[in-house]
């Protein structure tokens, strides 16, 4: 349960002590905010055959295990086929439930990205909710609250999953056993806790921080060294757009880092394993280079997203943060 969050967990945990759960539940929320885990512990804990404190799953019973594995004989899974969720899908899910539980009275469905369903299959579900079969539990999963219709969204009871904050993604990253310095900075870069398990573990991510940070001292030398280095380095190592947007968050990051030095909040510094160089760099520019350098970070990761010509980008950030007469 390490990835549900606390006040999503509550809402759980009085439903099922308070013997109030609903029939439908809708879990809202941007991607990497543990809907699905939730709605797992929910299904785990309306079929555990030991709960623990009266609504956790043991996670060791039958049940709990089948869930796990995707296998329990009452529990239906409804995902988009192709670009959507259609009306045969729902309607196949009705004859379904129309059936006694296979080993018990109770039948459990869950929709992944219920706001992909078209208006038939939807006015499908309608009726489903309006009239459930006794026994039944809805589980709408959504990253897109303001395509579910009112009328569905009137029958859910809504859990709303927000992000992580990067504190307390970085005290998850620790207690998954992530370096205590590469934590911090990658919890600065997404709210995701699994894809920022996945970029702490990766060489690439390794990688690519030294790269910025070698790109930002050639920066400081001759325009020369840093085309160089941007032909032989960086395009060899950011080579897709996602990539790339995430160096040049990596390279702000860095440039904050020395702001923060300078304005003597080094508690916010996020490249801890950088600080004894970033005091060295601290010290021999301004904050008013800084911000003009950011800026243009910021500009050319809007330029990223319009689908200006990567290369052409970053010749062109490279050129306007070495004009040191426009920050000074």
């Amino acid at each position: 349960m390490e990835r549900v969050q606390p006040a999503a967990l509550k809402m759980v945990k009085n439903s099922i002590l308070k013997g109030r759960v609903a029939h439908a539940y809708l879990l809202e929320g941007s991607r990497g905010t543990g809907k699905r885990e939730i709605g797992l512990l929910m299904a785990k804990s309306m079929f555990c055959l030991t709960l623990v404190d009266g609504y956790k799953p043991c996670e060791v019973c039958l049940n709990c295990k089948r869930i796990s594995h995707g296998n329990h004989p009452d529990i239906h899974l409804v995902e988009p086929d192709g670009l959507s969720i259609k009306k045969g899908q729902i309607q196949l899910l009705q004859e379904e439930f129309a059936k006694t539980g296979v080993e018990s009275q109770k039948k459990l469905y869950t929709i992944v990205h219920a706001d992909k369903m078209t208006v038939n299959a939807a006015n499908s579900l309608l009726k489903f909710l309006e009239e459930p079969y006794p026994g039944t539990m809805a589980i709408l999963i959504t990253e897109q609250l303001q395509q579910i219709l009112p009328t569905i969204l009137s029958r859910c009871q809504v859990i709303p999953m927000r992000p992580l904050s990067p504190e307390l993604l970085e005290k998850k990253l620790e207690a998954a056993g992530i370096d205590a310095n590469k934590a911090r900075l990658v919890a600065q870069l997404t709210n995701n806790l699994e894809e920022a398990l996945e970029w702490s573990r990766d060489d690439w991510f390794a990688q690519a921080q030294k790269i910025v940070v070698e790109l930002y001292e050639v920066l400081k030398k001759s325009p020369l060294e840093a085309m160089t280095m941007l032909q032989e380095d960086w395009f060899g190592h950011f080579k897709e757009k996602g990539q790339i947007d995430r160096g040049l968050d990596l390279l702000l990051l860095f440039l904050k880092d020395l702001l923060y030095i300078q304005l003597g909040t080094t508690e916010k510094i996020v490249n801890l394993g950088e600080r004894s160089r970033l005091e060295q760099h601290a010290l021999q520019t301004s904050g008013r280079r800084l911000t003009g350098q950011m800026a243009a970070i910021l500009d050319s990761k809007r330029k990223l997203q319009a689908n200006m010509n990567p290369q052409l980008l970053m010749e062109e950030l490279v050129l306007k943060m070495q004009e040191g007469s426009s920050f000074v």
